[in-house]
């Protein structure tokens, strides 16, 4: 990658974690309200999202380029086990914390010193999976990780 293609992915996070920040998506009382069912915003936000990313991702699909100039190949996901046990994992982190990754560096830069333990918590979660992933595999039919 070059400097002017970090300098547009930096570009794209700041501006993508500012409208996290405005939009109020990344505030803990708003999360709450939407796991709650007392405020139903958020679901209209990420409903905007998809419709916004599915027909942009069909097109990438279709015409888009990867930086070497190869056409880009996007793959779906295997669904397993692990994929339904993980997204129940993530879920309660995301209700309980109020963040999920991306909200989590928004709340830091805003000065919320409580998304430093959900970084914490994040880290050592992601750490821990891959210590067990082995242990893991078998039992949630897990694919191999590649090397």
């Amino acid at each position: 990658m070059n400097v002017f293609q970090k300098l547009a992915v930096f570009a794209l996070a700041v501006g993508f974690g500012f409208a996290l920040s405005r939009s109020g998506a990344a505030d803990y009382d708003f999360i709450q309200g939407m796991f709650l069912f007392t405020n139903f915003q958020l679901y209209g936000i990420i409903g905007a999202a998809i419709c916004i990313v599915a027909p942009a991702l069909y097109v990438l699909k279709r015409h888009g380029k990867a930086i070497d100039g190869a056409p880009l190949k996007l793959k779906a996901k295997p669904l397993h086990r692990g994929t339904v046990v993980g997204g129940i994992l993530f879920g309660v982190g995301w209700s309980i914390t109020g963040m999920c990754p991306g909200p989590i560096f928004v709340n830091i830069g805003e000065g919320k010193l409580y998304a430093l333990a959900a970084l914490a918590g994040a880290l050592v979660g992601a750490w821990l999976f891959g210590a067990l992933y082995p242990k893991l595999q078998k039992p949630f039919r897990l694919p191999p990780l590649k090397g």
